[in-house]
């Protein structure tokens, strides 16, 4: 028995001892690999994702312009407002995307050149004055049918309305360039060049504040050209679309010299305020020119003889900041078609015009062709996507075959797989799938439209699925029962007697991730419910500035009633533009206005306090574009900034992280407390924002590598300062505080 128990001893211990060297093996192995595997810089753990395209098209989005070989109008480019350049080769079977390569989506204008089809020039930045347009990076060549592109220059123009091509040079090119949308500039007007784009020259200037949004040229003679100036100002409160520098010009020897166009027009008189013009030659006979004017005396324009004098036809001119495009069908200078929320059609040169005749599709057109062979043959854009027609516009075939949906917000469930909704412009609300079992994978009919309207955010039960809250513009908020369609308005609205609440064109509406049935939902107050709406409670006053935006000037003065296209889009100023409830606590919410309070709540929203001064670098009134709440850190958040509205294109990203209770250890020193970086740890204010990503200083890479380093090093425990891991806002700190999980 003793040798059996030695031996069993033995074993034992052998046992015990092969055990631990596995035991450790296994450790220091999974040390080594996680040493070995760990990411250099935060944003490691994320290259090895790949978008996966889901759609939907069934919605279509904003088209811009179309641009069609003649000789074989198969071949058709479009050209979108926020989804680049496709291009089909088979009359609009199938498309392919061909600008997606190059440095902005956003098209404004697109040119074949006559003599030569495999020679595309692509303008960028929409021209559409709206204030959700996006601007371009300049003017885009192609020497082979848009298989490639270069950037030919004139970035700062922004925005390029119109392009026009020589029908026997394609080196001789003409842009009309709006210029910023949001401030001056000179970079804007007539542009020419004559060696394909390598030098430009600005052949037409009024001044800063006013470009040009349309050339027309002479197909006869090509060194005659008419250009429509317009000036306009867009601001985060409104808008005015009209001053007296928006006019007619001419030019016979290509630009060389210009001249105000007036006899007969609005302006013949004398100087009064003109807004967006739209130009159009009829092919078969060039002495005749259509102009569509915005003015008080304006509408609709014919003029016989080249443009020397011109004869009012009628007042129509639908909307003209957002449409302003007039065509002449190429065989009948009497039929003229202007664009507008629905389509207006004429046939007798802009005496009358009818609406009915286009009917059954998505309105809101801003792109015409009409096939010049043939003028049955017919092609619109508009913001519900790309329309065919083969009978002259009496009917039309919609082509739900490309994804190009402007989607403002999107929110997901908790479902697996999950569930994707969000809010489009112009196209309403919808929900899709994240995956599919079928084997062609989600497609058009695996989406389900919510809420009409321009759609923004939805925002999706985290217990109760199926009940979704979505939004359309100037604050009309519904709950949905998607299991059986269900839906209910619940805007919050003003007692009697008290101040209508102002609501933005995008009013953020989150779901608690404390309890279900509770929702926020920001106007100038920012409301809560707890019964999913049906009843409100405001939480605190006012969190906007309360400024009376009809006190505020734009382009030097004050709108008033006479100031054409006067807010368009903007119906309320200052509202929220965003919030946000902390994870961890229901007590703490964030919110973010349009004119820039910065407002914070530890008390569920008894009390608030303006933090947006301890915002270091950012211009005073700059839009809250969104604020984060931390998920691991109560009194840490996220916030960004978007001054473009302010013509300011810097790039604004914060974090600001809670600091120790020091001072309230040592309420003496809760006095003189800063946020300077090299401030001490009790000298450091509880309200401590660090820029997290300035750029203008070094550069996107080198600013992104900088944080990156300082990240891993910080992750490390490697800092130039010893102490530096001791402060509650360290020198170093900035790029600890970004939040990935």
């Amino acid at each position: 028995m003793p040798d059996f128990a030695l031996e069993e001893m033995e074993m034992k211990l052998t046992s015990r001892t092969l055990r631990t060297i596995v035991a450790c093996s296994l450790l220091f192995g999974a040390i080594a690999v996680n040493l070995a595997a760990a990411p250099q810089s935060p944003t490691d753990k994320f290259k090895n994702l790949e978008f996966r395209e889901i759609g939907p098209a069934v919605m279509g989005g904003r088209i811009d312009d179309f641009a069609v070989v003649e000789i074989n109008p198969d071949i058709v480019y479009v050209g979108t407002a926020s989804g680049g350049v496709w291009k089909t080769t088979n009359n609009g079977t199938t498309w392919e995307p061909v600008f997606d390569k190059e440095g902005v989506s956003t098209i404004g204008d697109i040119a074949i050149a006559p003599s030569d089809p495999s020679v595309v020039w692509v303008g960028s930045g929409e021209p559409n004055n709206r204030q959700s347009s996006s601007w371009g990076d300049g003017i885009y060549k192609s020497l082979d049918g848009g298989k490639t592109w270069k950037n030919m220059g004139l970035a700062a123009t922004h925005h390029i309305g119109r392009i026009v091509i020589h029908p026997k040079n394609p080196d001789a090119v003409y842009v009309a360039a709006q210029g910023h949308l949001w401030g001056p500039n000179p970079e804007r007007g007539v542009y020419k060049t004559t060696d394909g784009g390598k030098t430009w020259q600005q052949v037409l200037k009024i001044n800063d504040d006013t470009g040009v949004n349309d050339i027309a040229m002479d197909p006869e003679s090509p060194d005659i050209l008419y250009a429509a100036t317009y000036e306009r100002r867009r601001t985060p409160f409104g808008f005015n679309g009209g001053g007296p520098d928006s006019a007619i010009y001419k030019t016979t020897d290509g630009g060389a010299t210009w001249k105000k166009l007036t006899k007969g027009l609005p302006w013949e008189n004398g100087t009064t305020d003109t807004g967006r013009i739209g130009l159009d030659i009829y092919r078969k006979d060039p002495n005749i020119v259509y102009a569509e004017i915005q003015h008080e005396k304006g509408g609709t324009f014919r003029s016989e003889d080249k443009g020397e004098t011109w004869k009012r036809m009628g007042e129509t001119d639908p909307r003209p900041s957002y449409y302003s495009q007039i065509r002449i069908d190429p065989n009948n200078d009497l039929r003229i078609w202007e664009l507008g929320a629905q389509m207006f059609y004429s046939e007798d040169g802009g005496k009358t015009f009818v609406t009915q005749r286009v009917h059954g599709i998505h309105g809101d057109f801003h792109a015409m062709w009409i096939d010049p062979a043939n003028s049955n043959h017919m092609i619109t854009g508009s913001d519900g996507g790309i329309h065919w027609s083969d009978d002259a516009g009496k009917n039309w075939n919609f082509l739900n075959v490309i994804a190009i949906g402007q989607f403002y917000e999107i929110a997901l469930d908790n479902e697996k797989p999950y569930h994707i909704c969000g809010g489009l412009q112009d196209n309403g609300s919808w929900c899709g799938p994240s995956m599919t079992l079928t084997r062609d994978g989600i497609v058009n009919e695996d989406w389900q439209v919510i809420h009409g309207g321009d759609g923004f955010y939805a925002a999706i039960d985290n217990v109760e699925p199926w009940i979704v809250y979505t939004e359309s513009q100037d604050g009309f908020v519904d709950r949905r029962d998607m299991r059986t369609g269900q839906q209910r308005s619940i805007r919050p609205e003003a007692k009697a007697g008290e101040p209508h609440y102002r609501f933005q064109w995008n009013s953020p509406v989150a779901v608690s991730s404390h309890e279900h049935t509770t929702i926020y939902y920001g106007g100038n107050y920012l409301f809560k419910s707890t019964n999913r709406g049906d009843t409100w409670t405001r939480l605190g006053g006012d969190l906007t500035t309360g400024v009376d935006r009809n006190k505020l000037p734009i382009l030097g003065k004050v709108p008033d009633k006479n100031t054409l296209s006067r807010h368009d889009g903007v119906q309320e100023y200052p509202t929220i533009t965003t919030l946000s409830e902390s994870p961890l606590t229901a007590n703490v919410l964030w919110v973010g206005t349009d004119d820039g309070n910065l407002q914070v709540t530890r008390d569920g929203g008894k009390t608030w306090k303006n933090v947006a001064s301890k915002v270091p670098g950012v211009p005073k009134g700059t839009y809250v574009s969104r604020v984060v709440a931390s998920k691991t850190a109560e009194g840490t958040a996220f916030a960004t900034f978007d001054g473009h509205r302010a013509d300011d294109y810097n790039v604004y990203i914060f974090a600001r992280r809670e600091l120790e209770s020091h001072s309230q250890r040592h309420p003496r020193l809760r006095r003189n407390r800063s946020c300077h970086p090299r401030a001490s740890a009790q000298h450091q204010s509880p309200f401590c924002w660090h820029r997290i990503w300035p750029l203008g200083l070094l550069g996107p890479r080198r600013q992104l590598d900088r944080a990156e380093k300082q990240f891993s090093d910080g992750a490390r425990g490697r800092h130039r300062n010893p102490g530096a891991r001791k402060r509650s806002c360290p020198r170093h700190a900035w790029p600890l505080h970004l939040d990935f999980r």
